[in-house]
């Protein structure tokens, strides 16, 4: 391998890294933010005449099963796993799209969540580029 093809991989493992910690990252706001939506409903804001309303409770669902998902597909890039890269992007932008349509119930933590959703589906994408040009 030369030194080139080396400096790829190298750049490729640790984004597979940071893709796999923010992955974990992510997953447990997501945990969190779900066990609080089911266990209190009073943690988060009432919104009235929201076009995406759903009842806090369903929205802690959503967010508990999410996050487990992307707990787990973290831990298989940690791994490793060549096919998680892509579930992971998939997944990024699900709950990307999950924290959009609950930002009018929690805003701050939607944005935080949002934000590192971002950041793995970028990470991720640079790992898949590194790795398809390393073959």
């Amino acid at each position: 391998m030369t030194d080139e093809g080396e400096g790829r991989l190298a750049w490729a493992t640790a984004g597979a890294i940071f893709a796999g910690c923010m992955m974990l990252t992510a997953g447990l706001f997501q945990l969190f933010q779900g066990m609080a939506a089911i266990a209190k409903d009073e943690v988060f804001v009432d919104v009235a005449d929201y076009v995406y309303a759903i009842d806090t409770t369903g929205w802690g669902w959503i967010h508990l099963i999410i996050g487990i998902v992307v707990i787990l597909v973290g831990v298989f890039v940690l791994m490793g796993h060549s096919w998680a890269y892509g579930v992971g992007i998939g997944l990024a932008v699900l709950s990307a799209i999950d924290q959009f349509f609950f930002l009018p119930y929690y805003p701050l933590w939607s944005l935080v969540v949002l934000a590192l959703d971002v950041f793995v589906i970028w990470a991720l994408a640079v790992v898949l580029a590194q790795t398809s040009t390393a073959s």
